[in-house]
């Protein structure tokens, strides 16, 4: 199941774009420059009357403010309003439709059965590992007796499927190593992040002095110029209002990412007060939190195009004829002439002891 939907989930952005191609921005003069946080942010609440700013995001291709709004600050996922606007000139884009691989990510994630399964997936995930080891175990003394690659046309249809059972797992073990421990990392997302927020959110917050922040921060535009200051050479990813899961109460947590391939994965808080602006921390990602980062592109392939998109999804291909051909010899493991003379041997020594 999980290779099955996460082969097409390897081309997500490309499926998703020939589906649910995304609005074209209106043209401008060349050179406009984006407006400030502020005003986007006051014409994204505009019509959203007693609602408060959740989060603010902007996409890495294009220039597009996001704005996530609620009731209140702890506001469940469903009472969440998101609405996309053009930076350079505020314009309200309209929603764009959910697209295909949504539904096979939940699938993928959680069989759409929540927090339980999506634990159940990992500790699957490392019993995967525990199978791919122990197959090199068995596979490295069997092939001390064969060249590597070895597929016996001259013997039986069982042991051909053998042999390709064999050459395929053994091609495609340290890939299918690095994607299970990745998704079972990827599985425990929600407890790893909730030890960050008990570590290093919750120490931050206690530092800062003073009453949490109730009503809407002062300026967004100010809290991000901090923030920019205090990290030159990075980049915005999302901004995280008071009182929010990924902030404090009295702080907006401005996350930024670096602009190499690499980097760009990694998260960079910067932790600003809400009340006057003021820079109170930034405090790079601990290793546990870096490494969940890092795990959630590798997973399916997202670091370096289409190329290793496409061996990826080779490599998925391949892993499901490992998993097809091994379900088949496992069922008919009572069927080989190996099986059938040791079901012999016991019959006989129950007759003799009978006697």
């Amino acid at each position: 199941m999980l290779c099955v939907t996460g082969l097409p989930l390897v081309f997500h952005d490309e499926i998703d774009a020939a589906f649910a191609p995304e609005q074209a921005l209106s043209p401008v003069p060349e050179g406009t420059k984006p407006l400030d946080l502020d005003t986007l942010l006051a014409r994204a609440l505009a019509d959203r009357l007693g609602e408060v700013p959740l989060y603010l995001s902007f996409d890495t291709d294009r220039p597009v403010v996001n704005v996530t709004s609620g009731p209140t600050p702890d506001a469940p996922e469903h009472l969440m309003r998101f609405q996309s606007l053009d930076a350079r000139t505020g314009e309200a884009l309209p929603p764009h439709p959910p697209g295909v691989t949504d539904v096979l990510l939940q699938i993928h994630k959680d069989m759409m059965l929540g927090l339980p399964a999506e634990l159940f997936l990992g500790l699957m995930g490392l019993l995967f590992v525990a199978a791919v080891v122990s197959g090199v175990v068995l596979y490295v003394p069997f092939m001390a007796r064969l060249r590597f690659g070895t597929v016996r046309a001259d013997k039986s249809a069982r042991v051909r499927r053998l042999d390709r059972h064999n050459l395929f797992g053994a091609a495609t073990a340290l890939w299918a190593v690095v994607v299970a421990l990745t998704g079972s990392i990827n599985a425990a997302v929600i407890p790893i992040t909730e030890v960050w927020k008990r570590d290093q959110l919750a120490a931050i917050a206690g530092a800062a002095s003073g009453e949490a922040v109730s009503v809407r921060p002062g300026s967004v535009q100010a809290a991000l110029d901090a923030a920019m200051r205090a990290a030159p050479g990075m980049r915005p990813q999302f901004i995280a209002f008071p009182g929010v899961s990924w902030s404090s109460d009295r702080h907006v947590a401005v996350f930024l990412q670096g602009a190499t391939p690499l980097t760009e994965k990694l998260l960079t808080p910067a932790f600003v007060d809400a009340r006057d602006g003021s820079l109170d921390a930034v405090r790079p990602m601990p290793w546990y939190m870096q490494a969940l980062l890092l795990a959630q592109p590798l997973h399916f392939g997202d670091y370096a195009g289409l190329p290793m998109k496409l061996l990826w999804a080779l490599l998925d291909v391949m892993t499901i004829v490992v998993l097809w051909t091994g379900l088949r010899l496992w069922s008919r493991r009572n069927a080989g002439p190996a099986s059938v003379r040791v079901r012999e041997l016991l019959k006989a020594g129950e007759l003799a002891e009978a006697h």
